[in-house]
């Protein structure tokens, strides 16, 4: 039996795990640079969210969890993309892949899928990818024989376990499709180690091949059904997906204001005597400034509004479940204009020199280039602008 806790998180408990998160985000600053330029799997980054504790927060208390909300996780996973956006990602990845016991498991086994989990802080890969072919599950020994390749493959490689998405051809179950999940070192899984964007390089994003993989029965976490409250999954990634972008935002502001702050001279033109003071600057400043501010506000409305929503459980109707869709649909459409804007023109305010390889401040835009084409953000706006002008609401998928 779970206790009863409050449908949104309480000051106290943003506090403290903002506290956290600034202090992991503070660690990773230090040399995220160099770390994205050697483009490693995020293996000793992931022992830091771990021993922080980030990686349990959305478990419940009484399995060994932090007991938070999703408030509460989203806000850390801002914070963290202020410094290292591609680790924010796997972390966020985690939450939407382990969440799934929750959405997507029989009630009857969620208690042990938690404990397991808690037990040892597994962080959940996933090889989910909707857009690649299904993996294929077929009968065979009392179990089933995963076989297929997915791309995109998040934390998958440096995970402790992977989320698969497969369908089941063959048997009483055939054509259904289920998520299982694996041990990372399952014989027969394959990490290709092929992700080599320009971004989020250390996301652990390459593909994986399942060849002949073993399955038993019991590391099939569910079913993907088509109720309200399991498809929540999709809203709750595109909120996660806002808040990197937000983040990154944040971060390419606050190094950017370091650099302006920093500088000895101005502009000849100007008739300032430092950059700080050069009103052109100041301008840029505030826009930012005031653009982050009111994405900010509707990315912690929409957070509290999720946790609202996720708390009412299978009661969740297909109308909630659709507003809160179109909530986060249009932080998706301001983060990302406000993600690439700031970050593409944050130069404006720190001049040529900050340019420069060692500056690193390009990091910033190629993370938010990188991740802002997950999926079209124009489809963000339709969904929008559908809702608007004639009520309409998309098809449950993992996209909408």
């Amino acid at each position: 039996m779970t206790t009863t806790r409050p449908a949104v998180a309480s000051d106290a408990e943003l506090d403290h795990w903002r506290t956290v998160a600034e202090r992991v985000a503070a660690t990773l600053g230090e040399d995220a640079l160099e770390r994205d330029r050697r483009g490693d799997d995020p293996t000793v980054e992931l022992d830091l969210l771990r021993e922080s504790g980030l990686v349990d927060l959305l478990h419940p208390a009484e399995f060994g969890g932090g007991g938070g909300h999703w408030q509460s996780a989203l806000l850390a996973v801002r914070i963290l993309s202020r410094t290292d956006a591609s680790v924010a990602q796997v972390l966020a990845y985690h939450y939407i892949n382990s969440s799934n016991i929750g959405f997507a498991a029989p009630e009857a086994d969620r208690a042990d899928w938690y404990r397991r989990t808690t037990a040892d802080h597994w962080l959940w890969g996933d090889s989910v990818n909707p857009v690649d072919p299904d993996l294929l599950l077929t009968p065979a020994d009392g179990g089933f024989r995963l076989n297929g390749r997915k791309r995109f493959s998040t934390g998958a490689s440096s995970g402790d376990v992977v989320l698969a998405a497969a369908r089941i051809e063959g048997g009483d179950r055939d054509g259904e499709t289920v998520f299982v999940v694996l041990d990372h070192d399952r014989a027969g899984i394959h990490y290709l180690g092929d992700w080599d964007a320009l971004g989020q390089r250390l996301s652990a994003s390459g593909s994986v091949d399942f060849v002949d993989v073993a399955v038993d029965p019991a590391d099939i976490l569910g079913s993907l059904g088509d109720g309200p409250f399991q498809n929540l999954i999709t809203p709750g990634i595109q909120l996660a997906f806002g808040n990197i972008y937000l983040g990154i935002a944040e971060g390419a502001l606050e190094q950017g204001l370091e650099i302006a702050r920093a500088r000895k001279n101005s502009w000849f033109l100007s008739g300032a005597d430092l950059y700080r003071n050069d009103p052109f600057v100041q301008r840029v400043v505030g826009e930012f400034s005031s653009g982050i501010a009111a994405v900010e506000a509707l990315a912690d409305r929409a957070a509290r509004r999720f946790d609202e929503t996720v708390s009412l459980g299978d009661a969740v109707t297909a109308e909630q479940r659709g507003h809160i869709e179109i909530e986060i649909a249009k932080l998706k459409v301001v983060s990302t204009d406000l993600g690439v804007e700031v970050a593409n023109r944050i130069f404006e305010i720190t001049g040529s020199s900050s340019a420069k390889a060692s500056v690193g401040l390009d990091l910033f835009w190629r993370n938010v280039r990188t991740h802002t084409l997950h999926d079209p953000v124009d489809y963000k706006k339709l969904e929008v602008g559908a809702w608007e002008l004639n009520g309409e609401l998309q098809p449950l998928s993992l996209y909408t």
